[in-house]
């Protein structure tokens, strides 16, 4: 959309009368590179009194080239000094007319150089009269990059840094911004980055092989959630964003891979919360000849290596708690959990006891007399039980009605072989001992679709994927699936309060909506 100019600010209009005037001296407002051999960090790091500072009037010989964005200017006559951030954090630099030129420094450095613009300086490095590690700029001094728009005032302290824009929707629109003037942000993503990289190098030495599966399905499965739906024209075809990755992953170990995982994208077309987000990632994992006891000792040496990655130690602060992710979690099954917080035992119970239980003796409000059993039971522990499990808790053996992919549980009516890790009262995994009997897939899957087919915002298109039942019958070995919810985990790794928090550009209502 076009910015009318009647709509720009004072100092919008400003910035582009000097973009001008650098046209008309022919000074090349964005040129194409500019060769940097140090960052800021670097230099804090690296300055040496003893080594590197210069005798009065003399150029020191730790030489930089270092560039960033000018963060605050202090013009004092015929010198300046500014503060350059670059990826790493702050440096100040040393400007003066002398070494610039007096034309150049009066009438382009000081008249058309803001707040904002992305510069490169070459010089070097000494220590201030006020004890700063500075950078003296000298002739090879360029312009990178004119901002057109004003940044957001930020001012620090010692004790604290204070920002203009303190609004939460502005900073995720307008994510750039909110790096360019936060690096507490920045280190959240870098944060999440290496949460990504230590996951992946775990996996990697346990002997899974990482995969790509497609993200178009014809049909979408491996969990129940409403889809986004798309077209091929080529195919004349509808397609569906995918919901989960584990359809496919299993397919694999059909192939007679014994150990795959996906770190990747999945997409849900439903709402938006502190907790969720219809687009996120999702590392699922499944390996063949293990079943979910296994994978519990496993899921807890996997999130031990990560937070110890990121934070030297699996004891993290989240939200004025103290979550310890090593050691031995607690386990506790589905239904003890429910009547340890309730006093009620629901186990094997019909939908109507369950109702009235959920009704009447809980006082939930959500709950309605034609909910199915599964939805109740879902609702039950949602409310009455994960907000209070606040230590990492493995939450197993489930209701079958909640668990379509899962193998009955061996001992257990009615269950299945499934746990939740849940984490400061948030689902964070899940897994099962995978479901690989083609028939009994079939009577579930079935099931479901008969079920889907009752709600009004699904209708016909709830579809049995038939290859993947045409897959389960040359035969799949049992297996273990795991399946990592990569925002939530990142939220409590990172101390985070919205997922919004945690993910570069998450998706907002359209602006002025």
């Amino acid at each position: 959309m076009t910015h009318a100019s009647s709509d720009r600010t004072e100092q919008e209009l400003r910035r582009r009368e000097e973009r001008a005037a650098l046209d008309d001296r022919g000074i090349d407002p964005y040129p194409y590179a500019w060769a940097t051999d140090a960052h800021a960090e670097d230099i804090l790091e690296t300055f040496d009194d003893d080594k590197h500072q210069p005798e009065d009037g003399e150029a020191g010989d730790y030489e930089v080239s270092i560039a960033g964005r000018i963060t605050d200017l202090r013009i004092m006559g015929g010198s300046t000094f500014f503060d350059l951030r670059d990826e790493t954090g702050r440096i100040q630099v040393y400007v003066r007319a002398q070494d610039l030129g007096d034309d150049y420094y009066e009438e382009v450095f000081t008249d058309l150089f803001d707040i904002g613009d992305i510069v490169g300086v070459k010089g070097y490095a000494f220590r201030t009269g006020m004890g700063e590690v500075t950078v003296r700029a000298s002739d090879d001094f360029q312009l990178l990059a004119k901002s057109l728009r004003p940044m957001p005032v930020v001012k620090e302290t010692e004790e604290e840094t204070f920002y203009e824009v303190t609004d939460k929707e502005f900073r995720y629109r307008q994510r750039y911004v909110d790096l360019a003037v936060n690096p507490e942000v920045r280190t959240v993503f870098r944060q999440r980055s290496a949460l990504v990289s230590a996951m992946r190098d775990f996996l990697d030495e346990q002997g899974c092989l990482e995969v790509d599966t497609p993200i178009l399905q014809p049909v979408y499965g491996g969990a129940t959630a409403r889809p986004f739906k798309t077209h091929h024209n080529a195919l004349d075809m509808p397609l569906y964003l995918r919901i989960a990755n584990e359809l496919y992953l299993k397919r694999l170990l059909v192939g007679g891979l014994e150990g795959v995982y996906e770190i990747g994208k999945d997409f849900r077309n439903e709402g938006l919360s502190r907790f969720h987000n219809p687009e996120f990632t999702m590392m699922e994992c499944y390996v063949a000849y293990k079943d979910y006891r296994w994978m519990m000792d496993f899921t807890e040496s996997l999130l031990h290596a990560t937070a110890t990655a990121l934070h030297d130690t699996p004891t993290v602060e989240f939200e004025g708690n103290e979550i310890e992710l090593g050691g031995a979690w607690r386990r506790v099954s589905f239904f003890d959990a429910i009547e340890d917080e309730t006093g009620i035992d629901l186990y094997q119970e019909d939908a109507e006891r369950v109702y009235e239980a959920a009704a009447n003796e809980m006082e939930l409000q959500e709950v309605t007399p034609d909910m199915g059993l599964g939805a109740l039971l879902d609702e039950v522990f949602s409310e009455m039980v994960e907000p209070g499990l606040i230590q990492p808790t493995f939450v197993t053996d489930y209701p079958v009605e909640l668990s379509p992919l899962a193998k009955a549980h061996r001992v257990k009516e009615g269950l299945v072989e499934r746990f939740e890790l849940v984490v400061a009262g948030r689902e964070i995994a899940n897994a099962f001992s995978e479901l690989n009997d083609p028939q009994e897939q079939r009577q579930r899957f079935e099931a479901q679709a008969r079920q889907r087919a009752e709600e009004e915002d699904v209708g016909p298109e709830a579809l049995i994927d038939e290859d993947y039942l045409r897959a389960l019958e040359y035969g799949m070995p049992p297996a273990a699936g795991l399946g990592i919810g990569i925002d939530r985990l990142t939220m409590i790794l990172t101390g985070q309060e919205s997922i919004r928090d945690v993910i570069l550009f998450p998706l907002l209502r359209p602006e002025g909506d």
